[in-house]
């Protein structure tokens, strides 16, 4: 079984800004507190085809992510895709960006979760889990942003 979770949350900077932000993968550390560490593959701008690596912390266990850039849309889009194989991945994902005002931006983030082998069995946990935290997540990204 897949499913999405998502959070919307406004962000008081410039389209512009926020896209820079989470268009670059290693702040992801700044605002999701499963991510212990982060790089980029090839160094420099993100692009399609940029691959960021990760160690997370899930449920008590680290486990090692790849995720590429399928498309990148400046200001507004950006997708990835989960190449790792993990139990439990995010299929797509991404974020969808919509300027308010010159200095305020809606932003979007969705991922779809994929169970693979037992993770068939432990996906529906997994957005319960993100679910749940959905909201609170998206007010990580507008403090991030923000601070930044």
């Amino acid at each position: 079984m897949a499913g999405q979770f998502e959070a919307t949350v406004e962000v008081g900077r410039p389209i512009e800004e926020v896209f820079a932000f989470l268009a670059d993968g290693e702040n992801d550390p700044k605002f999701s507190p499963r991510v212990l560490r982060i790089e980029k593959t090839p160094p420099g701008p993100t692009a399609v085809g940029t691959v960021f690596t990760s160690t997370v912390k899930d449920a008590g266990m680290k486990t090692g992510r790849q995720f590429r850039i399928t498309e990148l849309v400046a200001p507004t889009t950006v997708r990835w895709a989960e190449i790792s194989k993990n139990i439990v991945t995010a299929g797509d994902g991404g974020y969808d960006l919509e300027a308010l005002s010159e200095n305020s931006t809606r932003v979007r983030i969705f991922n779809t979760l994929e169970g693979h082998g037992i993770g068939k069995l432990l996906v529906g946990f997994a957005l319960s889990a993100a679910r749940k935290d959905a909201d609170a997540f998206g007010l990580r990204i507008k403090a991030a942003v923000e601070a930044s």
